[in-house]
């Protein structure tokens, strides 16, 4: 049983979990925290972490069964934050204790916090400490519970201006008493809080669940998406209403003075928020018309000045009263569009209003198996090539020296990704030897097309290919990331492009990745050979996560997706961008047999991953586009193949200037050769060059 509170008194969080052994035999548990640690703004984290990580030192303060942290500050005004994480046991003997900081060796290379290394590998934790270049905290305590004991772990996480005021809490929060206090003190903090803006604890679950929708931006409140599909209009088109459009913004539109009631409980949401810490711009519109609109006026402002709100109007944060009829209708669709909640008082209270539910959307049939797979060997480890030329035991040139040639396997990976950087002039990619992979256009830090993670661990990235065979439902990727397939993968780094080459199942696949010499696309040539001996029913799918901005948590809500009328190529778009609203990404496949799809909700499913999507236990793509939703480009095409048979499919990713040139493009390369014509460009290119 795990309690979560945040002490009133100290700047910590504590988390008490109860375990109790319910058996009647003696049991030996082990409990493993773990947390990333940042110290530093959110944005510098989100823009560069590897950077931010680099200043990051931790220490392992064993008598306190604590984890101490700071951040070596870059100049003589950058203050230096301290942390503390500890674990402390009550009821029960801890009979080993240990620590680690290093979050490569916590998560293992390639791995992730669902499935970590830690928890794979018998024994202690390595105990390493300092500068670890990607730090964590994690304590794991070992303990022994006999039948029908119960023992209590509590794991504080804090921060204090000093070493020493670290080291103290650590020696306070190890104490029972002041841990409960903690949990006493919280409690009758919140009340006194509530009862100073006059809020129900009813009115704080409901007002809680609205700012649910404001952290994390979803189409369960927000505008119909026709709506937001209509806006062109960027970030400075707030600007003329003094609201900046950094904040999330919250929007109630009042028609009638009987609804009043609507902008009262949103005035005191929104004192409930600040008083919690979320900044949120309240935009209310009075769209009385005639005589009574003044009045009207007069009565939301009263409103504001009764409560809490009365110093933050027209104040970033703050609460804005605006007139409806002074707001073009370009600005309305803006208005609307971009706010995560959006409030009418012609559609009942707001409780009704945040217990409402989108449409169901229709199911689509899952992948029914006609064919049990069988029981096959494991394919052979394939041994890198002899010829090699300064061999590592991973990898080496070729022996004209035109490709480095990467051989790896699940247990033997490279010890950081191996990346290939594609790129012209304008458009760019740069891709891991695990096939993880991020593209750019102008910008590589302010138009990203896909996420960069940035992650040497892990090695996430946003876009991804997976084969499957439709007889039995198995899939994998055609690369190691992010769906790794049995046996070992063969990475070509060349000049200008990148080759992945694997065999599962008896189809072997080569991947070939590449950006054009002048053109913004890249070309992804999936190729497919069947070595089974018997006619085989596959798929192959591509899937790439839209970011159209500098960061997808800031762009995600705004990217709106749809399928090219001419060509039937998947377009994104973000009008909201302030330099780039003009752009449209396309994700192109050249076949008219496809389906596909723009909800990344669908595609990787509630709490899915890359490595196991929900689409690919699904007989299809749903071929939903548009706005409000979470927003991705994926395409699948069936692949019929006789034995010995070769099928090559070409994906293509890139952007135009606006939906016409975007379509031009998509038309363009679609003919013949286009795309072997560009990689003997590419080729030639760097043979002149070199």
């Amino acid at each position: 049983h795990t309690e979560i509170v945040v002490s009133p008194e100290h700047d910590i969080e504590l988390r008490r979990v109860r375990i109790t052994n319910r058996s009647r035999a003696r049991k030996s548990v082990e409990v493993t925290s773990y947390a990333e640690v940042v110290l530093a703004p959110a944005a510098a984290d989100a823009l560069h972490p590897a950077f931010s990580n680099l200043f990051v030192q931790t220490e392992i303060v064993a008598a306190r069964q604590a984890i101490l942290c700071t951040r070596r500050p870059r100049s003589r005004d950058e203050p230096a934050p301290w942390m503390l994480h500890l674990m402390a046991v009550h009821g029960a003997e801890a009979a080993e204790v240990s620590y680690e900081t290093d979050r490569a060796r916590f998560i293992g290379r390639g791995g992730s916090v669902s499935d970590p290394l830690a928890l794979r590998a018998p024994g202690a934790l390595s105990g390493s400490q300092g500068s670890v270049l990607d730090p964590i905290v994690a304590i794991r305590q070992r303990i022994v519970l006999e039948p029908a004991q119960t023992a209590t772990l509590d794991l504080v996480t804090g921060v204090g201006e000093s070493r020493a005021a670290c080291l103290q809490l650590a020696e306070k929060y190890q104490d029972r008493r002041l841990a409960d206090r903690a949990f006493e003190m919280a409690w009758t903090h919140s009340q006194v809080a509530l009862r100073q803006i006059n809020v129900t604890e009813t009115d704080a679950q409901l007002y809680g669940r609205i700012a649910s929708s404001i952290i994390y931006a979803n189409a369960s409140l927000r505008v119909d998406a026709g709506v937001i599909a209509k806006n062109r209009r960027g970030q400075s088109g707030l600007w003329g209403y003094v609201i900046s459009g950094d904040l999330p913004i919250v929007l109630v539109q009042l028609r009638a003075p009987k609804n009043i009631e609507l902008v009262r409980q949103l005035v005191q949401a929104h004192a409930y928020w600040r008083l919690r810490g979320l900044a949120v711009d309240l935009v209310v519109w009075n769209e009385e018309r005639g005589g009574y609109r003044h009045a009207l006026h007069d009565q939301i402002m009263g409103l504001i000045a009764a409560g809490q709100g009365a110093n933050v109007i027209d104040r970033p944060g703050g609460i804005f009263v605006r007139s409806a009829d002074q707001i073009s209708n370009e600005d309305r669709i803006l208005l609307q569009s971009v706010a995560r909640a959006v409030f009418t008082d012609d559609q009942g209270t707001l409780a009704d209003q945040v217990r409402r539910r989108a449409a169901s959307e229709p199911a689509i049939p899952r992948l029914v198996a006609t064919r049990t797979r069988s029981a096959e060997p494991a394919p052979a480890a394939l041994a890198p090539p002899r010829d090699l030329v300064l061999f590592n035991g991973l990898g080496g040139f070729s022996p004209d020296g035109r490709e480095y040639v990467i051989t790896t396997s699940a247990a033997n990976p490279t010890p950081a990704p191996w990346v290939n950087v594609l790129a012209n002039a304008h458009f760019g990619s740069v891709l891991s030897d695990s096939g993880s992979a991020y593209t750019w256009h102008e910008n590589a830090h302010q138009f990203r097309l896909t996420p960069w993670h940035n992650d040497a661990v892990g090695d996430a990235s946003g876009e991804a290919f997976y084969l499957r065979d439709e007889e039995t439902g198995r899939f994998w990727s055609p690369s190691a990331l992010p769906c790794r397939g049995a046996g070992t993968y063969v990475t070509r780094h060349g000049f200008g492009y990148s080759v992945f080459e694997h065999t599962e199942d008896g189809i072997a696949s080569e991947l070939t990745v590449y950006v054009d010499l002048d053109l913004p696309v890249k070309f992804a040539v999936l190729k497919m050979r069947n070595a089974s001996g018997r006619a085989r029913r596959l798929s192959a799918t591509g899937y790439v996560e839209w970011v159209l901005g500098s960061l997808r948590t800031k762009s995600a809500m705004h990217v709106v997706t749809e399928i090219d009328a001419e060509g039937g190529a998947l377009l994104a778009r973000n009008a909201f961008d302030p330099e780039y609203a003009g752009h449209v990404a396309f994700f192109d496949v050249d076949d008219v047999a496809r389906t596909l799809s723009g909800d990344r909700t669908e595609f990787l499913g509630r709490n899915g991953t890359m490595g196991r999507p929900a689409a690919m236990a699904r007989a299809r793509l749903s071929g939903k586009v548009g706005a409000a939703m979470d927003p991705c480009g994926a395409i699948q095409v069936p692949v019929d193949l006789a034995p010995g048979a070769t099928r090559e499919i070409v994906f293509r990713m890139g952007v135009g200037r606006g939906s016409e040139d975007a379509s031009r493009l998509v038309q363009r390369l679609r003919k013949s050769g286009t795309a072997r014509a560009a990689l003997d460009a590419v080729r030639q290119y760097w043979t002149t060059t070199l």
